[in-house]
């Protein structure tokens, strides 16, 4: 585009001076009118080249003022940009119109009466809820835990008992729920992030490997991971599959039988509880609460999931069906919603300006110039163009003036 741009405006240069030097010669009258649109021409690419150019760089290097603005003015596009985006689009009477037209209660409530969906948020809720478990730090209910493993534990050797679990769980496979979940999150996450995961391996490149080179190697990169991960989603068995099934079970049989493996977990969980702030940890990882969460909630057959599915199942076909109810959810949405942007708009619009911040000021130009630069070549096409025919219509008025 900068290269169509520019032939235009050399095509109207060169035609100026042929033009001119007919005219001079004493050639037709129509040369003037020739000469008159294309000097215009010339006089308006200049000016547009000029605008479009001061954007992002100072045109020819020269410290002219208001130019490379996007350089010198990134921090404050970044803020402005958060401020539209918070006073437009995160406004309270803007998200609680939206959220009202969704009407959120009566949908979410039609997908959660159908099993499968239900199911779907019990698997995740689950998967949550271990999480809590793992970081819970209430201090009383850790005491009390800690006093129970430590009873249990003492003189008991935990390498067998826990090999015969991960046994058991690697036998039904009730990891690979887990294992889909992950593959699953990561494809995805790897589709939506490509210019990260580019960013990513360009910062690791040498600084004396060319940009095209680095852009190149990058989208390989991501392409290969993105198919590495849809392949071991879609296939259940695949290698990487059956590798991660056979360290748990080379795992569970040597915390059975291997005697450096069962004094390591021993040597390990001895460290762990007469550490006094690893130990409560400790104490809510390996406590019956853990069992009762692996047996409970990553089972999809237990009876606290089924049961769980059920009420959602129940709950989202009232929903669905009570007005009544699906108003008063969304009075809720629409209060909380409202709460949140009234109060933490400011926190959610800094993400925007601090992430500009952080931006290099010329690659940041040169980013935005490779996205929209080819359109604003346009202008000076336009420039060019519009200001020969002005020319050209000035040039005929003054003629017809005279």
């Amino acid at each position: 585009m900068k290269t169509l741009a520019t032939g235009l405006l050399l095509v109207a240069a060169v035609t100026y001076v042929v033009a001119w030097r007919v005219e001079s010669a004493g050639g037709p009258g129509w040369v003037s009118y020739l000469r008159a649109a294309a000097e215009a021409g010339v006089i308006g690419g200049l000016a547009d080249w000029f605008a479009v150019t001061a954007l992002f760089r100072r045109p020819l290097g020269l410290p002219i003022p208001h130019t490379a603005i996007i350089p010198t003015r990134k921090d404050a596009l970044g803020h402005n940009l958060g401020d539209f985006i918070g006073t437009n689009f995160l406004s309270e009477e803007v998200v609680r119109d939206r959220l009202r037209r969704a009407n959120v209660p009566a949908r979410v409530g039609s997908w959660l009466a159908t099993r499968t969906h239900a199911e779907r948020v019990v698997a995740e809720v689950a998967v949550a809820v271990r999480s809590a478990m793992a970081v819970l730090r209430d201090e009383d209910v850790l005491a009390v835990l800690e006093r129970a493993v430590r009873q249990r534990l003492a003189g008991v050797s935990l390498g067998p008992p826990l090999g015969t679990l991960l046994r058991r769980i690697v036998d039904d496979g009730a990891h690979h729920r887990l294992v889909d979940i992950g593959v699953t999150r990561l494809h995805e996450w790897l589709q939506n992030n490509r210019a990260t995961v580019i960013k990513l391996v360009i910062t690791e490149a040498p600084l004396w490997s060319p940009d095209f080179l680095d852009q190149r190697v990058a989208s390989r990169v991501h392409a290969e991971l993105v198919r590495a991960a849809a392949d071991v989603a879609d296939d259940p068995h695949h290698p990487w599959r059956q590798g991660l099934d056979r360290f748990l079970g080379q795992l569970a049989e040597d915390l059975r039988t291997d005697p450096d493996t069962m004094a390591r977990l021993e040597e390990l969980t001895g460290g762990l509880l007469n550490h006094p702030e690893v130990g409560r940890a400790f104490g809510d990882v390996v406590a019956a609460g853990r069992q009762l969460l692996v047996e409970l909630v990553e089972d999809p057959a237990s009876e606290l999931r089924q049961r769980a599915t059920d009420r959602l199942v129940e709950f989202g076909g009232r929903l669905a069906a009570e007005p009544a109810l699906s108003e008063k959810v969304n009075v809720w949405l629409e209060d909380a919603a409202g709460y949140v942007v009234t109060n933490y708009r400011h926190e959610l619009t800094r993400t925007i300006t601090d992430t500009v911040e952080r931006w290099d000021a010329t690659e940041t130009s040169r980013k935005v110039e490779l996205q929209v630069g080819g359109d604003l070549q346009f202008i000076r096409i336009n420039g060019t163009l519009v200001g020969a025919l002005a020319g050209l219509v000035i040039h005929a008025l003054t003629v017809l003036a005279l």
